[in-house]
């Protein structure tokens, strides 16, 4: 995926909703209470953490009991430090204050509570990226000597692969063909990133790696689970029980949830997000174009799946009156460009939804060369009367635009296959006619009727066709 790339647009929960949900994260309420709960006495060290006499009632603020309650006080201290929560102001006498963010939480709008949990994310997942280090904290207070390259930790690999991970749960979410809500086995991520796609059986080695990423990954997603990124159903530990033997592959879906699954929270989908913008992927949500005009809207839903163009355009017209909204629509469905095909079908898609206010705009094309057919069938649709008959040059032509704009939009699919046998089946004649149609995607469309049509004799009279259009037009 490059820096380039456009992603699916991903269907977000309003920002008060999410706001809502940051401030309940066991991470970021932790680092507020812990916040509010420091005063002049407070002492930090000269790394900003809490001194070690004074972890115990930090975890009795927190109402943590247990062996880990000093650990987990002290990693909800270090994120109010990270976030601004505290600010540390004599770094000689390690005195802390309340930060200026703190107010923010509950004073600030949604998005100051979600620039404060974003910043509490980066936390969690640089730390995440760390590996487990008890080995070498007991080596070092044994006093032996330790070998930092034995860790074999690269820490910018490291963040790599679970940014990788992390950009394949965002893509599964956002897909319209993807688990939704459903969560994702780890097994099938950890191979997404570590399977090459042309490998056919994996190996032994790749199968091993696969099972050590979902060992890290297991780690990394007990760790990113509090601060609300993932919602997360660990490996049973039964599984991990012998070392020294593999466990067996999962044999049903009860079995493979033992596995792990993973399932990206709305928070988290609004989280990574921000990430891919920041890191300049083109990661768009349904509502963005809501304020553009039409050729933003046509454009930019082009290469969006059907459910989220849909969405998409119900959001931007709800907001406009319908006959102004339909002749802004059609505007900017002219044109000649390679584009021009794809936008004319949202277009018309956009018109279904509008209802019949919009009937004066359509009228006003009937006789436009490019929009003349497309407002007939409307206008058609919508009951009116005396739509005149368009003349068999606009049928063509219209035919023509819109199985380039079916082209464009889905490429050699079974629906495309489906309408190309049907048009030929009804068309007698349809080759003879249609290579003159004046058009820019003439021969584009009859040379893909030559590869999608079954029956030999159709397919070598549309590439026929599709050469002569090509002569015609001088190449």
């Amino acid at each position: 995926m490059s820096d380039s790339s456009t992603l699916p647009p991903a269907r977000l929960r309003p920002e008060a909703e999410l706001a809502r949900e940051a401030l309940s994260t066991p991470v970021l309420s932790r680092a507020a209470r812990l916040a509010r709960w420091a005063g002049p006495a407070t002492r930090v060290d000269a790394g900003g953490g809490l001194v070690e006499e004074q972890l115990p009632a930090a975890a009795a603020a927190l109402d943590l009991t247990g062996d880990d309650a000093a650990a987990h006080a002290g990693e909800a201290w270090r994120i109010a430090v990270d976030t601004g929560l505290v600010e540390i102001t004599d770094e000689e006498e390690g005195t802390v204050v309340p930060g200026a963010d703190l107010a923010l939480l509950t004073a600030g709008s949604p998005q100051d509570v979600l620039d404060v949990w974003l910043t509490a994310l980066e936390a969690v997942l640089a730390d995440a990226s760390v590996p487990d280090l008890d080995d070498l904290v007991d080596a070092m207070a044994e006093g032996g000597e330790v070998d930092l390259s034995s860790l074999d930790w690269d820490p910018e690999a490291e963040a790599e692969f679970l940014d990788s991970v992390l950009g394949n749960l965002y893509l599964l979410t956002v897909a319209e063909e993807g688990p939704a809500d459903a969560p994702v086995p780890l097994p099938a991520l950890a191979a997404s990133v570590i399977v090459p796609s042309d490998m056919g059986e994996p190996t032994n080695d790749v199968l091993e790696q696969v099972s050590d990423a979902m060992m890290r990954l297991d780690d990394q997603f007990r760790m990113l689970e509090p601060v609300g990124l993932v919602a997360y159903r660990p490996v049973d530990e039964a599984l991990m029980a012998d070392a020294d033997e593999e466990p067996a592959a999962p044999v049903d879906d009860t079995d493979v949830a033992r596995y792990g699954m993973v399932r990206l929270t709305p928070l988290g989908l609004y989280g990574l997000r921000n990430r891919l913008l920041e890191a300049g992927f083109g990661a768009p949500a349904v509502g963005d174009l809501a304020d553009k005009g039409a050729d933003a809207l046509l454009d930019g839903t082009a290469a969006y799946p059907p459910q989220a163009a849909h969405a998409e355009t119900r959001n931007w017209l709800e907001s406009r009156e319908p006959l102004t909204a339909a002749r802004e629509l059609l505007a900017a469905a002219r044109g000649t460009d390679p584009g021009a095909p794809l936008r004319r079908l949202r277009c018309q898609q956009a018109l279904s939804l509008v209802g019949t206010e919009a009937g004066p705009a359509l009228r006003e094309v009937l006789d436009d060369a490019e929009l003349g057919g497309l407002a007939r069938v409307w206008l058609t649709e919508h009951g009116a009367r005396d739509v005149p008959a368009p003349p068999e040059e606009m049928v063509f032509w219209l035919t023509v635009d819109t199985l380039a704009a079916q082209l464009a939009a889905e490429g050699n699919s079974e629906e495309l296959r489906a309408l190309v046998e049907g048009l030929a089946r009804q068309h007698g004649g349809f080759f003879d006619t249609a290579w003159r149609v004046e058009h820019p995607a003439t021969a584009d469309v009859l040379e893909a009727m030559g590869r999608l049509h079954p029956d030999k004799k159709v397919a070598k009279e549309a590439r026929k066709a599709a050469f002569k259009a090509r002569s015609q037009h001088g190449g």
